[in-house]
């Protein structure tokens, strides 16, 4: 069981994991603190790619150590994007992250058919968090991807974010499915959405999970409203994933938690052929941090 963001760094250490990761539009001063960070430790082999002076300026201005890193100079915004998605594609670096250049434009490379990184159907945004009210880090999907998904989008999603945890070692993450009731109400479709999911989960339709719902987030993430309301669940209040009805709420969620909860998270996208660190730019360095050893666990 993970408790904190910090494990994630003792886990890439004790495994001595180093991956190479691109950074598209590299002059970003909070991208290049977090990428600092991770490359002082070993956890990355940073590939900078934007406009050099200006990066090296930063870097400069900042007392940081990139002896040893890749510079490739490129100003224009789409061409850093480009060489960045093509060297993950060549299978030159490991991990893509996003620098001082605007999201549509990353997410156009990533899904380029010729030199892309698409892999499955559906791309989804997956955060994970470190709350101090809750007794282990909880992941939440999706907040920054999917507007309003379907049932067939919602198993996309939670394969995404089941198959990561996996890979971190949880061989059975716990999901709750969310809604505003915990019962199924055929005038709610996320209720009805969450019953049908909980269902293909027992029927082995969707494997190496535990899932319930209807779940309100109260009874989600808290033992005590899931007895008081008499909710036997193998998930309510041990909650690891949280999957949100749409894009809406689980922004609302996610920025609450940060700034209401003083929260520590880390973000990356998953559903292509590597994971990509796409953070907010509201997001701070630590999160960017966080991000990029979530991404090198993946």
């Amino acid at each position: 069981m993970f408790k904190k963001l910090s494990d994630l760094e003792q886990l890439i250490i004790k495994n001595s994991l180093c991956r190479t990761l691109a950074l598209a539009v590299s002059q970003d001063s909070n991208s290049l603190d977090a990428v600092h960070r991770a490359y002082q430790l070993g956890i990355i082999k940073p590939i900078l790619i934007g406009d050099e002076k200006l990066t090296k300026e930063i870097i400069e201005a900042n007392n940081y150590d990139f002896t040893g890193a890749r510079f490739i100079d490129e100003s224009d915004h789409e061409k850093c994007v480009k060489i960045a998605v093509s060297l993950v594609h060549d299978g030159e670096a490991h991990t893509l992250m996003k620098g001082k250049v605007a999201t549509p434009v990353l997410l156009k490379g990533v899904l380029n058919r010729e030199w892309g990184l698409r892999k499955s159907s559906l791309l989804s945004h997956f955060a994970l968090f470190e709350v101090g009210t809750y007794h282990k880090l909880i992941g939440v999907t999706d907040v920054a991807m999917n507007i309003a998904p379907n049932l067939k989008d919602k198993i996309h999603i939670v394969n995404n974010s089941v198959a990561y945890l996996n890979k971190m070692g949880i061989p059975k993450p716990k999901v709750a499915i969310l809604g505003a009731i915990e019962m199924v109400n055929e005038n709610m479709q996320a209720t009805l959405d969450a019953a049908l999911l909980s269902k293909m989960q027992q029927r082995d339709q969707i494997k190496n999970c535990i899932i319930d719902g209807p779940l309100a987030f109260d009874n989600a993430v808290s033992f005590e409203s899931a007895k008081h309301k008499n909710i036997k669940s193998a998930v309510a209040g041990d909650t690891d994933i949280l999957l949100m009805p749409d894009i809406e709420v689980g922004n609302v969620l996610y920025k609450s938690l940060v700034f209401f909860a003083k929260a520590k998270v880390a973000s990356i996208v998953l559903g292509a052929s590597a994971p990509i660190v796409l953070t907010s730019r509201s997001d701070s360095d630590e999160s960017k941090y966080y991000s990029i050893l979530l991404a090198a666990l993946a």
